[in-house]
Order: C-alpha cells, then structure tokens, then sequence
C-alpha cells in the first residue's frame, strides 16, 4: 500500500480539480520506469479509469492505482509534498530504495 500525507492530499485535490479530474472519483496512477540518475524513476499522473493489472486502493481519501510490476518496488511507500525552500513537489519517501539521487526523483534497490 502506498500512504498519502495530508499536505500530499491537498495538493493532489487543487491539481486533479485544475486538470478537470474528480478528486473523490477520479485515480493518482503511481509508478516505476527505467530511467534516472540511480536507475529506476518514479511516475505520478492523474487517471479516470483502472487496468485489469492495477492494483486499486485508498489512504487519506485519494484513490490510487499501481500497476503490479511497480506496486513491488512501491510497498511501504508515503507520498508527500514539499513546498519547502529546496524546491516545489511531490516527495516519495520509499523504504525500498537502498539510494536515490540528489533530486529525490530516482532510486535504486
């Protein structure tokens, strides 16, 4: 499963509604793609419909899909945001990750 702060929740309700998603009906499809300075990136967009493969769950009323190959490297994981003075985003504080990049945008297990 992957947890959703509170500041991740409200940033996600002000952009799903921006980009003319639902946010009580509507899905954050969260994944991994090859890529990135430590080998693996994470993906975050906005999705009205779930696959036969997603894995579908909620936290912190935000409805998420994963793909199964990604929900593996995915398990434990907390989604933030920062609004911080290092820069603007969304954070994924992920267990798994035995080290990331300076960005905080890849990983590697």
């Amino acid at each position: 499963m992957i947890k959703v702060s509170e500041t991740a929740k409200k940033k996600i309700a002000e952009l799903m509604t921006d980009d003319g998603f639902d946010p009580h009906q509507d899905f954050v499809r969260v994944g991994v793609k090859s890529g990135g300075c430590s080998g693996l990136s994470y993906e975050l967009k906005f999705d009205k419909n779930s696959e036969d493969n997603d894995k579908v769950f909620e936290d912190n009323e935000v409805k998420i899909i994963v793909d199964k190959k990604s929900f593996l490297y995915l398990v434990g994981t907390t989604l933030e945001y920062s609004g911080g003075l290092n820069g603007k985003g969304f954070v994924f504080n992920n267990p798994n990750a035995q080290r990331t990049c300076g960005c905080g945008e890849s990983f590697s297990l």
